[in-house]
């Protein structure tokens, strides 16, 4: 992000430079209703999947709220979206190449091949996947896109997302698959699509412009740019038509095709101005940034700093940040564990096992299986928004593991010991490494034609209690205790459902329960009059139960792109939870840290290049290399290096150890600058990238 004194210039030129026009897209006011400023008058009000501020000191991620509901979003027994606005199953894809690059007709007789095939279908992305049969003529990001919008003078349409986000299926079923509005879209604009973790390089450029005029972003992430790649508007997730008080996209490309042909050289001077004010904002080394051998307490200070912020914003009762949503903000934590270690007379200890014994309690976690959500829409870690993400994982094996190394307490291991099993069954490559993660959506039943957000996480009391009821045999001897009345109790499953409407503004959970403990197991034996340890075995065995079950249900989308930066949190995570000497499962973790390493080795490293690549593929059908690779970015060989290390510590495997230092010598010869510090996020020279950042 651009730091505070470049940001303000910025946001306060583009208000003077682009409001003097009636005819321009211009104030784009962000979820709290403050302005900022874009090229053409239309107010369009945010509505990620995905989301964040751009006050924050910090690049964290804040969803904005879902919008009201519409005749286009009526209220069902499901979460997010009525079934009319989700996408389809992205699974029927031809095995034609488009020709000559077009959205072509693919239709037969039989009906069974897509009626349209682009230039993505010969992407390896599954995001790109999922849109190669929309009738948007799109390209993904590259040279050919790019000389077509200069050779045809046309402005670029960029959308960004990636393929677990819930909000990115609605704007494709809306509009992307809508031929009117394709038609408008490949008439006018030159259509790029980016799967931002493919791509973070351009998705964090262009996101930034996203924050400065919009003071908040998100994805899907839609910009569009002049054929010099200079960003003149955008915004997030856009309604087909207008409602909510926002724009519809047809309303938005119609406005700036019909600017871009009527007055482009504003549109122009606008977009260059942007892009010259972030490479100077880039390349401006602060006053107070100047290295001063006499202030050695600098780091020190800026450390301490930290901590009193995030202890401001604490919540000392269900833990986190203050305020909904909540994110784990497992980085945040780390730092306040470094605190104890280091200086334990700060107290901050409590204040990270809270905040984990929380997670632990709330339907962020996933108590029928393992795993954790990406965060929850209430402060009380309740109700979910349910993709799992690889790199949650991978951080939260790291906390846990140490919340147990730090107290001994056997429910941190136990948690971390569930992610770990989540990990291996459902995101784990036969080869040993991890995809990227699962989606929020799935269809109801197998027999459903529209995904629906929670669908595969959700369940009713009458599940709960036919289930259990139906299986008594399998709880042993209890001593006249009712499983199925513990089992609800414990984990506040109601028969009117648990979901308050708060959480849940289009009635998708009405009547469905996601599990969350407000208490303990010594509370709930207490209630009933039992043992802690038949309460256990009920909530093992019926948890066991829910699972069998849920296992046959249609499973969310999986994205199987293989993300060097995202196994490298991972490989860290493995290798901390093998170092806990008293863990049952450590010679696995150890086992599965090892095969992650030689998987990455093997397939996340260009030798010749002496390079790391960014991803691979995995799905059932697809080879692991890409014919394109992306070679890796700052984060890939951060984290990376810091898991060799840590699998060091663990295995005393010296190879890794010495491949760690190769890395690190790489990784300061193509990112370090040497002019001003701190590491670029991308190579230099990189093709078709405007300006190179830092994080």
């Amino acid at each position: 992000m651009l730091h505070s004194v470049g940001r303000i210039p910025l946001a306060n030129y583009l208000r003077c430079c682009t409001s003097s026009s009636t005819g321009h897209l211009r104030k784009v006011p962000r979820a709290g209703g403050s302005l900022g400023s874009s090229p053409l008058g239309l107010h369009t009000p945010s509505v990620d999947c995905c989301s964040f501020s751009a006050s924050s000191p910090l690049l964290l991620h804040h969803p904005l709220p879902s919008p009201p509901a519409s005749p286009q979003h009526q209220p069902s027994p499901h979460h997010p979206l009525a079934s009319a606005t989700q996408v389809r199953s992205c699974s029927n894809h031809s095995k034609a190449p488009p020709q000559s690059g077009q959205a072509t007709m693919a239709a037969n007789s039989s009906g069974t091949e897509p009626k349209f095939t682009n230039r993505l279908k010969q992407e390896k992305s599954p995001y790109l996947l999922q849109h190669a049969h929309n009738p948007v003529e799109w390209y993904p990001w590259g040279e050919e896109a790019i000389q077509r919008a200069r050779a045809e003078n046309k402005l670029i349409f960029l959308s960004v997302g990636y393929s677990t986000c819930h909000w990115c299926h609605v704007m494709e079923k809306e509009s992307f698959e809508n031929e009117e509005v394709a038609k408008i879209m490949n008439e006018h604009f030159i259509n790029i699509k980016v799967d931002r973790e493919e791509r973070p390089d351009i998705d964090k450029l262009y996101m930034m412009f996203i924050l400065l005029i919009n003071g908040s972003g998100g994805w899907p992430m839609s910009v569009w740019l002049t054929p010099d790649l200079a960003p003149v508007t955008g915004g997030t997730y856009f309604p087909p038509n207008d409602r909510w008080g926002m724009p519809g996209f047809t309303t938005v490309l119609t406005k700036l095709a019909s600017k871009w042909s009527t007055d482009k050289d504003d549109l122009v001077t606008t977009g260059r101005s942007v892009i010259e004010a972030i490479r100077r904002n880039v390349d401006h080394k602060r006053a107070d940034e100047v290295e001063d051998a006499t202030n050695m307490e600098t780091l020190e200070a800026k450390f301490k700093q930290a901590v009193n912020m995030y202890q401001r914003n604490y919540d000392m009762v269900w833990g986190g940040s203050l305020g909904a949503p909540k994110f784990p903000e497992a980085s945040k934590l780390n730092l306040m564990f470094h605190l104890h270690v280091q200086e334990p007379k700060h107290k901050v200890l409590g204040v990270v096992l809270n905040t984990l014994d929380k997670m632990a309690a709330g339907g962020i976690h996933d108590h029928v299986f393992g795993g954790f959500a990406r965060y929850s829409v209430d402060k009380k870690w309740h109700v979910p928004h349910f993709e799992k993400m690889l790199y949650d994982q991978g951080q939260l094996l790291s906390l846990y593991a140490n919340g147990y190394r730090l107290t001994k307490k056997p429910s941190y291991l136990a948690v971390a010991d569930a992610i770990y099993r989540y990990l291996c069954k459902d995101l784990r490559h036969p080869a040993g490494g991890f995809y990227s993660g699962e989606d929020a959506d799935s269809l109801p039943t197998a027999e459903s034609e529209e995904k629906i957000e929670g669908a595969f996480y959700a369940w009713t009391y009458d599940e709960v209690k036919e289930l259990l009821g139906a299986n008594g045999e399998k709880f042993g001897e209890l001593g006249g205790v009712d499983p199925v009345a513990v089992y609800a109790a414990h984990y506040d499953v109601k028969e009117e459902g648990n979901v308050k409407p708060s959480s849940d503004p289009h009635g998708h959970l009405l009547g469905k329960n996601i599990l969350i403990v407000y208490g303990s197991v010594r509370e709930t034996a207490e209630k009933f009059n039992t043992t802690m340890e038949i309460v256990e075995r009920i909530l093992k065995t019926g948890n066991e139960l829910l699972h069998e079950v849920r296992d046959k249900r249609p499973r969310p989308h999986l994205d199987t792109k293989i993300l060097c930066a995202w196994n490298g949190l991972v490989l860290s995570g493995l290798s901390q939870l093998a170092c806990v000497k008293d863990a049952p499962g450590r010679s696995e973790y150890l086992a599965t840290a090892e095969e992650l390493v030689k998987f990455i080795r093997a397939n996340l490293y260009d030798v010749q290049a002496r390079k790391l690549l960014r991803s691979c593929y995995g799905g059932a059908e697809e080879s692991l290399a890409s014919e394109r690779p992306i070679y890796g970015f700052i984060d890939d060989y951060a984290f990376l290096i810091k898991g060799l290390i840590d699998y060091y510590v663990a295995s005393l495997d010296e190879h890794a150890l010495h491949w760690a230092k190769e890395l690190q010598d790489i990784q300061d010869e193509l990112f370090w600058d040497t002019k001003h510090g701190a590491y670029f996020y991308s190579e230099a020279n990189s093709p078709n990238v405007a300006v190179r950042l830092k994080e």
